[in-house]
């Protein structure tokens, strides 16, 4: 396969067949920077060599009635974790405060649960506003499963963007939960974009998928149109079914980035949890197909050094890009 040709055809606007997506995965290790390059070509005409920089903060902790598998937080999980009710608005500003100072651009207001409470709403839109005003971030919001009005709120608050991912394809949805549909997650999605919200929902590879799998959330997030896409690999926790799971290696991360890199040619993608454990001393060439990374920690596991990260950018020639702007819907 010549990648930089099929660049060039992406570029162009022709969309990938499912033999040449699947290519991708199955890329011989040896011609894995000749892959790179190329998905680097597309990364380059659409966002040059900028890399937004987001932060999470972990706004409610553990609590959560769901049985996902991968998810220390969740009511089948025995991982001793921190759990705590919704933090106040002064907790949500220290961060964000953090988050300016690192030059973040996005600020990811998150908490666990299937959905959150109106009380909880309230309490995030009552932060944003003043978020905005001081720091100038783009708010993400990461609540669960929303309700029409809640969404309705949360654009008016001045909300950018909101969260929530697909996780797996919808074939392999019920081996990894079982106490909410795949659907419930897509409908959430097109929810947040009628409301005039951008839409944000990724994947988490890693979890006993097949390839065809891997195959199927890239394309249906291309389908959903999600205008950020975070790529987590698994970074399994003990106390949680998927404890034990170690089917990644760094070479087949990034294959995964560049398959979301061609089949999402215009997105942001964001290397997302699971970057450190998994793509290891490979991380720097993850960008070359990704142009978005979480900086510090993320919600039940630590994340590398901020002052790494930057000095990963740095090292690279690339330049971080926290400019507020308005996203597309």
């Amino acid at each position: 396969m010549n990648w930089g040709l099929l660049a060039d055809d992406v570029i162009n606007g022709r969309a990938l067949t499912r033999v040449e997506a699947k290519s991708i995965l199955t890329c011989d290790d040896d011609d894995l920077l000749l892959l790179l390059n190329g998905a680097f070509k597309i990364r380059k005409h659409y966002y040059g060599k900028k890399v937004k920089l987001n932060m999470i903060i972990n706004t409610k902790s553990g609590l959560c009635p769901e049985n996902c598998g991968y998810c220390s937080q969740s009511v089948v999980s025995k991982a001793p974790i921190e759990k705590y009710r919704m933090l106040d608005k002064e907790s949500i500003l220290k961060g964000a405060e953090q988050a300016h100072n690192l030059k973040v651009g996005t600020y990811c207001i998150v908490a666990s649960g299937r959905g959150p409470s109106d009380k909880e709403v309230d309490q995030v839109t009552t932060a944003v506003g003043e978020i905005k005003d001081k720091y100038g971030l783009k708010i993400c919001a990461c609540l669960g499963i929303l309700k029409p009005d809640q969404a309705r709120r949360l654009k008016e608050s001045g909300v950018d963007r909101y969260n929530h991912n697909i996780n797996t394809s919808k074939e392999h949805h019920s081996s990894i939960t079982t106490s909410h549909t795949y659907e419930d997650r897509t409908n959430t999605v097109e929810l947040v974009k009628r409301s005039g919200i951008s839409p944000c929902s990724g994947v988490i590879v890693g979890m006993r998928e097949t390839l065809d799998d891997v195959l199927n959330m890239a394309y249906s997030l291309r389908e959903l149109d999600a205008d950020s896409i975070p790529v987590n690999f698994l970074h399994a926790i003990d106390g949680t079914p998927l404890e034990g799971t170690n089917d990644l290696n760094p070479r087949y991360c990034l294959k995964v980035l560049a398959l979301f890199r061609y089949i999402n040619p215009t997105k942001e993608i964001r290397i997302s949890g699971g970057r450190e454990v998994n793509l290891r001393s490979l991380q720097p060439l993850g960008l070359y197909a990704a142009n978005s990374i979480f900086v510090g920690d993320y919600l039940t596991t630590a994340g590398q050094e901020s002052t790494a990260d930057h000095k990963m950018l740095k090292d690279l020639g690339f330049e971080i890009d926290f400019q507020y702007e308005e996203m597309s819907v």
